[in-house]
């Protein structure tokens, strides 16, 4: 295995904002495992609204507006006491980065040296011990340093093998959308035979819920705008209904 540097290349996020907040650097320290921590070489990251959310302060209680309003420039309002996806304020710098898939190359104490060169995929939000709260979690790469740089650590208990041929690329954009999608069917109780309407379905976690209900052998009414049309059909929906659109005066016709 090969060596592994003292110095690795990725992005800070140095404060909530736009663009200008992001930040490339070739001289960050390569983190060192902790016990019970695992380190993790990066063969490929994916971006997804959670990481813009927590960009741009969006899960602020002060912001009004949708997303995409502050997508590229933030928001004019305070953000910074409780910008971050738990409603805290963000810990600067920051490398950002919910989903990857990697290597393990280093391992702390507590940890199997048997976890040495295992390819795995990191989940996105992550359990910690319950308080007076209930149950607990963080997201990755919000609370604490994600995959958008060459090297991580993450809890071993949170890096899971994985032995697939899709490249590192695709299999990084399966933690944050399908552990999502994954959580909502199983709240409810999907089963086959079951009818589910999923809208937004030609997004992240709408594509995603369209295929693990149909890996469920249920039947999919999706909802998503006309020029999705055949994407979305191809991840397995039943029947379509155009965005806008009534689905009792379409099944009346």
């Amino acid at each position: 295995m090969n060596s592994i540097p003292k110095k690795m290349r990725g992005v800070y996020l140095t404060g909530n904002g736009g663009f200008e907040k992001l930040e490339y650097r070739t001289d960050i320290d390569v983190p060192t495992p902790k016990a019970g921590e695992a380190l993790v070489k990066v063969g490929a990251a994916a971006i997804n609204n959670t990481d813009v959310n927590t960009r741009i302060g969006w899960y602020s209680k002060s912001v009004k507006s949708e997303t995409s309003a502050g997508g590229a420039s933030g928001f004019k309002e305070d953000v910074e006491d409780d910008g971050s996806w738990l409603g805290q304020a963000m810990e600067f710098p920051r490398i950002q980065g919910a989903d990857g898939c990697g290597t393990i190359v280093a391992v702390g104490e507590g940890v199997s040296q048997d976890r040495l060169g295992e390819r795995i995929l990191i989940r996105s939000v992550q359990e910690r011990e319950s308080s007076e709260n209930g149950i607990e979690s963080i997201t990755f790469g919000s609370e604490c340093d994600g995959t958008f740089a060459e090297y991580a650590t993450v809890l071993s208990e949170e890096a899971f093998v994985i032995n697939s041929n899709l490249s590192d690329k695709e299999l990084a954009t399966f933690p944050c959308s399908y552990g999502t999608a994954e959580n909502l069917i199983y709240r409810v109780g999907v089963k086959k035979d079951d009818v589910v309407l999923v809208t937004g379905a030609s997004g992240e976690v709408g594509s995603a819920l369209v295929q693990l209900v149909k890996a469920r052998s249920g039947k999919v009414i999706a909802v998503c705008g006309q020029d999705k049309v055949e994407r979305v059909k191809s991840y397995g929906a039943d029947e379509i209904i155009f965005r806008g659109d009534s689905y009792v005066e379409k099944k009346g016709k």
